[in-house]
């Protein structure tokens, strides 16, 4: 039986919070520990946690909502599934390969930036990746470029990471580049980073990406995300984009975007 934590959620206005700032409280043997929602080697550590805190608690459904998207996209097309090599970027304990194993996809290989990510995937969901790499995408080695390459990979998933500092431009940007030219993008953005007043690094990325030749939208849909503490809905867009030609290496310096 998996184990229940104790989690409550302070009595603050979290809506005047940044998302990335909010915390919940865990009371473990009787000692009450505070945690940022976003403190992923803290939660990652505990069997469970994340899913009760996120999926149970505030009824996150983005991966089976991205997944969706992406088999309804290629269905459109009329292409497999089952023959998508996949990087899923921001991998954490695998959640979204979960849902894209019970999709059909075969291959797929999980990213992230902590330890305790892969240690988590591992531990939970063992039979999901063909690999799990901790890596820092901002600052790739040499070997590891060469290795996640040698994957020719022609998806890049990523859910629930994107636009809170956890994967800068930069990273997103340079696991593109690891995606064949016609491969495909898959992933969740909240809803202001489409605002063109948004004008944060990730946000001017998305809005490029989308208004340039290098990237085609077969899906873009609004959707919960989840709720907050409060019980108010967020939302986000679940966008599903095939790649068209290859982008230029300085696309970011292009921009302006760090």
């Amino acid at each position: 039986m998996q184990k229940r934590y104790q989690i409550q959620f302070p009595p603050t206005a979290a809506h005047q919070l940044a998302q990335s700032e909010v915390c919940f409280n865990l009371v473990e043997n009787g000692k009450s520990q505070r945690l940022r929602f976003h403190d992923y080697d803290e939660i990652y550590r505990r069997p469970g946690l994340y899913e009760q805190l996120f999926y149970n608690r505030l009824k996150c459904n983005s991966p089976s909502r991205v997944a969706e998207m992406l088999h309804r996209a290629l269905a459109t097309v009329r292409e497999p599934m089952n023959e998508l090599r996949v990087l899923d970027l921001g991998a954490g304990n695998g959640m979204m390969g979960e849902e894209l194993k019970r999709e059909g996809v075969a291959r797929m290989v999980g990213a992230d930036i902590i330890p305790e990510a892969r240690d988590a995937a591992l531990r939970d969901r063992p039979d999901i990746y063909d690999d799990y790499y901790v890596v820092d995408m901002t600052n790739l080695s040499e070997d590891d470029s060469e290795s996640l390459a040698g994957w020719r990979f022609d998806c890049l998933t990523c859910v629930a990471a994107l636009g809170f500092g956890d994967i800068p431009p930069k990273a997103f940007f340079t696991a593109m580049k690891k995606i064949r030219t016609d491969g495909w993008l898959a992933f969740n953005i909240k809803e202001s980073f489409l605002d063109p007043t948004d004008q944060s690094g990730f946000s001017r990325l998305i809005r490029e990406l989308i208004f340039s030749k290098y990237l085609n939208i077969h899906h873009l849909e609004l959707y919960r995300h989840r709720l907050s503490m409060e019980g108010r809905q967020l939302f986000y867009y679940g966008m599903v984009g095939r790649l068209t030609e290859s982008i230029p290496d300085d696309f970011l310096a292009q921009h302006g975007i760090e």
